[in-house]
């Protein structure tokens, strides 16, 4: 006689957050070990955001109900930072490609909506874009009146520091607030 055991379906959500906090967790460390050992050069490599965005991507696909809406708006805002400190896009030009970026990040978070993977009363974007708004204004109002962000703020912005510390953060974050239920 065969046993078969049921697997309830808050034990495979459990399992999916633990696996998806590992991640993020690895990809963090291995984030930071780059950014301690290699030094790579910002002006050169400006892939922080990029990374970060990534590195959530990567973890989405474990668990694509939790970091959805964050990976698709960072991984696209990423790559128009990337491009613009690569000087591939024009400083006249740089606003425009973050509302574009945002946009397709958008479209993508209503595909993920149509599929299920996102409820329709999130509130993500909005905060993520205030986020992205409220730097934005920051940094460019730093130009007139005086400086409104920290001296290294876009150094660390550009650099592997910002994801090895992001991703490490919210890997804790998410193993310790599963660890709870």
């Amino acid at each position: 006689m065969l046993m078969s055991k049921e697997f309830s379906m808050s034990d495979t959500t459990r399992a999916r957050n633990r696996s998806q906090a590992y991640v993020l967790l690895l990809l963090g460390i291995i984030c930071l070990l780059a950014a301690w050992l290699l030094h790579p050069n910002m002006g050169i490599y400006p892939v922080g955001v990029v990374v970060f965005g990534v590195g959530m991507l990567i973890a989405s696909i474990i668990n694509p109900y939790r970091l959805m809406i964050a990976s698709w708006l960072v991984t696209l805002l990423g790559i128009a930072v990337f491009l613009f400190y690569k000087h591939i896009i024009p400083g006249n030009q740089v606003f425009p490609v973050y509302i574009i970026a945002m946009a397709l990040g958008l479209l993508g978070i209503a595909l993920m909506v149509r599929r299920g993977y996102i409820g329709a009363g999130a509130v993500t974007p909005g905060l993520i874009v205030l986020a992205v708004g409220i730097i934005e204004y920051l940094l460019v109002g730093g130009y007139s009146i005086g400086s409104l962000t920290p001296g290294r703020f876009v150094s660390f912005m550009l650099s592997l520091w910002l994801p090895g510390i992001a991703l490490t953060v919210l890997g804790l974050i998410y193993l310790f607030t599963g660890a709870r239920k």
